[in-house]
């Protein structure tokens, strides 16, 4: 089969990517070849397994375009004021020197799964035998009506960390006195599901102490969300009256924006907002689409390697899969990338392969030190990644165990911006 190659994303910056022996798959080749695109949660962590468990036997290569990577997972901490924006980005030199890793920063822009090989904005093709990919999210074209990425400077959607969080931090803090924060939710399935009402809340601490008769309106087309019972009874304890969710069954998926005059529509009733947080529908990364391992939204894998239903050499990690019960997080793409890793390296080298084992925990802050969370193992049957068993913070918690979690959370952060980057 041959597929599309339309460049996407327009042209990127050119990258001399250093190619090294092809691999043991093909004849002739010294080293097996694998290539990851994408290094955020999912990408940089296979990668790096890859490359320390194989101990030289695969080259890595690594193809991401952003030399400094700003995590979603913990950005709405910076929008809180609780992080500097320098506390969420990191680099990627400790991959590539101490572990050997070749780091590409470009835009991959065609996959050919026939020749094996990813073609990159700079004008370089890496050949692979076994190709991961870990692109994260794009948005679905007309999700919210008046809304485009065209708008995403007036109306900021912030769901890809880095300079749109900032954008969003400095509308926030230039809101006048009394004035209105409104968000627009996303429909399911999407990146981190409390994510939306842990920055509410981050939102809500800034209005507090800087504006407190500020007010916000989320606009909501579920009828529920994840953590829900604990994010409203927060919201009443720490900003009573200032936080009004507008559900499914009062409209809130009844929703056009006016970017032009800063309005929202709501169920037929419009209202001036002075910022609009607009968190569109949600697809996989746009390379997965072009690489023809995507059932026109998300890409659908096997649970017991998160290889894709399309190709059995090429994998989907994180966000833009498709693979059950899991959310889509960070930790959960951490979990999915080391087994992705040991089945690679098994596929690649004989190595032993060990049963896929997959876990997930996803905190929010609430308020200062008033944390809570939710998780669950899994494991892989012919299906899907299934949910074996959960927990979740309970309303009521005393602040000691609220604070606790919280801290629980920062040493989290710690641990896997290690497992990615080294």
């Amino acid at each position: 089969m041959k597929l599309n190659r339309r460049i996407f994303l327009g042209t990127g910056a050119a990258a001399a990517a250093s190619l090294s022996a092809p691999g043991v798959l093909a004849s002739n080749h010294e080293k097996a070849r694998v290539v990851v695109i994408g290094g955020g949660a999912g990408g940089a962590t296979a990668a790096r397994y890859l490359a320390k468990d194989s101990k030289g036997e695969i080259n890595v290569t690594l193809v991401e375009p952003s030399r400094t990577y700003f995590s979603c997972f913990f950005s709405s901490l910076y929008l809180g004021g609780f992080k500097e924006l320098a506390d969420i980005g990191h680099t990627y030199g400790t991959l590539a020197a101490e572990y050997g890793i070749n780091v590409v920063h470009d835009w991959a822009v065609d996959v050919d799964r026939d020749s094996k090989t990813v073609t990159l904005a700079g004008g370089a093709v890496l050949p692979y035998d076994k190709l991961i990919l870990s692109p994260g999210i794009d948005f679905v074209d007309g999700a919210v009506e008046g809304w485009s990425l065209a708008a995403q400077n007036a109306m900021p959607h912030s769901y890809k960390a880095g300079s749109q969080t900032e954008l969003l931090k400095a509308q926030i803090a230039e809101m006048p006195e009394g004035g209105t924060f409104a968000m627009v939710a996303p429909p399911n399935p999407y990146r981190c599901p409390p994510g939306p009402y842990e920055r509410v809340s981050m939102v809500a601490h800034v209005l507090k102490a800087n504006n407190p008769t500020g007010k916000i309106i989320v606009a909501d087309p579920k009828p529920k969300f994840s953590k829900m019972a604990l994010f409203q009874n927060g919201w009443n304890d720490h900003y009573p009256g200032m936080v009004d969710w507008i559900g499914e069954d009062f409209g809130g998926g009844n929703v056009s924006v006016n970017p032009d005059d800063m309005t929202i529509t709501i169920d037929g009733e419009e209202t001036k907002v002075d910022v609009c947080n607009v968190i569109p529908a949600q697809k996989a990364g746009r390379i997965a689409e072009i690489a023809g391992v995507t059932d026109g939204n998300w890409a659908p894998v096997n649970a017991e390697d998160m290889s894709t239903k399309a190709d059995p050499d090429v994998y989907v990690l994180g966000d833009a899969s498709q693979q059950g019960d899991m959310p889509k997080s960070g930790f959960a793409a951490n979990s999915q990338a080391k087994v992705c890793a040991n089945a690679v390296r098994g596929a690649l080298t004989g190595s032993k392969v060990f049963p896929p084992k997959f876990s997930n925990t996803c905190w929010s802050l609430i308020a200062t030190n008033d944390g809570v969370k939710v998780g669950a193992t899994y494991e892989a049957t012919d299906e899907k990644i299934a949910k074996v068993d959960g927990f979740i913070s309970q309303t009521g918690e005393d602040s000691a165990l609220r604070k606790a979690t919280y801290e629980e959370s920062e040493g989290w952060y710690t641990g896997i911006t290690s497992d990615m980057f080294g």
